[in-house]
Parts: C-alpha cells; structure tokens; sequence
C-alpha cells in the first residue's frame, strides 16, 4: 500500500464515521424533538386559557406568535431532520427505527393540511386531523427506536426478535419497502401541495365604496 491508497483510506474511514455519526446523533434527537411537537400542539388548550387572562392584547398576541411560531418551526425541523430515512441505502447500513420514514410522512402531512386549511384556530377538525397525524407519528417513530434501536442490545428471547425486526439495518428488505412506501407518500403529498399553491387564487385587496 502506498502513501496514496493510506490517505485515501483514512480520508474515506473519517467520512463514513462522520456520516454515520451524524446520523446517528439525528436518530437520538428526533425523539426530544417528536415529544417536543406533541407537548406544544397538546399543549394549545391550556396556552388559550391562559391568553384569556392578559388584561393587555399585545401580551396574548405576541405569546401566540411565539407558541404558533415554535411549534410550526419544530414540525418542519423534525421533517428535514427525517430526510435520512428516505434513502434506502442510509436505513440499510446504519440502526434506525424502520418506521422513521413514515413518521416523517406524517409531519409532512401535517403541514399539508396547516396549508390547505386556516389553520386550527377557526376548526376544531383541524386541529383533531393534527392531533391524530401527530400521534401517529411519534407511535411510527418512537415505538421501534426504544423497543428496537434502543433494546436491540438488551432484549432476548421473543423481545430481542422483535427487537431486530424493528431495526432497519437487521430488517433491510421490509426496511427498504418502508421507506420507498414513505418516499412515495411524501411525493404525492407534495404534488398535491404544489397543485394547491398553483390554483389557489389570490384575494385581491378590497376597495372601500363609493359614497
């Protein structure tokens, strides 16, 4: 081996330990950030309550703008956060919950009805279809990383089974469909976004009337 062959092998062992660092350390986030989303969307009935006790209106404005505006930037940061999960080759070689991909279609989702909606301020159905995308989510993400990724180590017997099966690099095959399926959701999730925002008319401002 000569002098090239040795520095482009370290150059490559550092670039797949720093890629797989990465993504591992993305993996271990997701689920701060899943209970992160779900404590501040079922968290609006009690942030509303205590709105109604501001006795000045800029106060409970500008507390809504900094709820709406977090829990908003959370859903979009955990859905680029989630992109690993749309590349088989990823799920394949690194531990992940095989799900991730579909809790990211999920949030993706959920983004979707915030823009083809007013939002879950004037609809209580709004505000239910998010509850359940939400939930769901963190059920497809947070069930196969705590009793697979995280017990695939200490589970045995029939556990550690379905421990390896909720794995992706243990379960390549279903992890691979699982996460084309997921590709395909958000792909048609996104053209109907597009399709929206195409056809949505804009509202002109209105003139006030003659007198």
């Amino acid at each position: 081996m000569n002098v090239n062959d040795l520095t482009n092998a370290i150059i490559s062992g550092i670039n797949a330990g720093g890629e797989q660092f990465l993504e591992g350390t993305l993996a271990a986030v997701l689920p701060i950030l899943w209970l992160a989303i779900l404590a501040l969307h079922l968290g609006r009935p009690y942030l509303l309550g205590m709105m109604s006790k501001f006795t000045l209106r800029l106060g409970a404005d500008l507390l809504w703008m900094v709820y709406a505006g977090a829990r908003d930037f959370l859903i979009v940061t955990g859905f680029v956060m989630s992109f690993m999960y749309f590349f088989p080759d990823v799920v394949n070689a690194d531990p992940l919950p095989i799900t991730g991909g579909l809790a990211a279609s999920c949030l993706f989702a959920v983004l979707l009805v915030k823009l083809m909606t007013k939002g879950d301020d004037n609809d209580a159905r709004v505000y239910t279809s998010n509850s359940f995308l939400l939930g769901l989510g963190a059920m497809l993400y947070l069930i196969p990383y705590v009793l697979g990724t995280q017990a695939n180590g200490v589970a045995a017997g029939g556990l550690g089974n379905i421990s390896v099966d909720l794995v992706s690099n243990t379960n390549q095959v279903l992890a691979d469909w699982l996460s084309l399926l997921a590709t395909g959701v958000v792909a048609l999730l996104g053209i109907v976004a597009v399709v929206y925002s195409l056809r949505a008319p804009a509202q002109p401002a209105e003139e006030p009337a003659a007198a």
